[in-house]
């Protein structure tokens, strides 16, 4: 316990924290642009459920690092034509980099072709199109946990820091989210350019994952 009161330990969770968030940037700019289309009355709602989710599934990423570790280089599957290998890190993030490339260019697309207003206005109706909207935005967020997770175990050594670390960095986005989404949705040119960079994103996360994951 005395250990984790230590300056050591301190320095460790505020750099750490500090790494999240700034990890976390990616994550914001796609749940602020998901969020945008949603009713008013729904988003503070759509953020408290991603903070949850964000903390639930990194903490439980956390407690299973030693696992998850484990299982890298190990092929889940092999690609018969490729003769490529595939472990769970590489699965989940070709995965999770392709949805959020076909995602981000869907919306580049709605965008561009002058159906934004209609798109916006179907995106807003009912509530099957928030499960819609938390669904992905929570598949979203599992994929940029793996790299939260693997930051974490590189910068601290106690879980407890880790933890900690995670659930005030999800805290910090989940205060800010609203301001960003704000900000992005009065200026579309910040817009496409936050799709633009969520499609590197998507394409870094399948070239990463094809490369061997974590």
């Amino acid at each position: 316990m005395n250990e984790l009161l230590s300056i050591e330990s301190l320095i460790s969770l505020l750099t750490l924290t500090a790494l999240e968030v700034i990890l976390g940037i990616d994550n914001v700019i796609f749940v602020s642009i998901i969020m945008g289309r949603m009713p008013a009355n729904q988003r503070k709602r759509a953020r408290t459920l991603w903070m949850i989710f964000g903390i639930v599934t990194r903490t439980l990423l956390l407690f299973a690092l030693g696992w998850l570790l484990k299982q890298k280089g190990k092929p889940l599957f092999t690609l018969p034509v490729l003769d490529k290998p595939i472990d769970v890190a590489s699965l989940v993030m070709i995965a999770g980099g392709l949805f959020l490339l076909i995602k981000t260019v869907g919306e580049i697309h709605h965008k561009l072709e002058g159906d934004e207003e209609a798109h916006e206005a179907n995106a807003k109706k009912g509530g099957n199109n928030f499960a819609k909207a938390i669904f992905q935005i929570v598949l979203v967020d599992m994929v940029f946990s793996f790299d939260s997770v693997v930051t974490a175990s590189g910068v601290a050594q106690h879980l407890e820091i880790m933890i900690s670390a995670v659930v005030v960095a999800m805290i910090v986005m989940f205060f800010f989210s609203e301001k960003i989404s704000n900000f992005i949705h009065k200026h579309p040119t910040l817009k496409m350019l936050a799709l633009s960079f969520l499609v590197m994103i998507g394409l870094v996360l399948i070239v990463e994952g094809w490369a061997g994951g974590y």
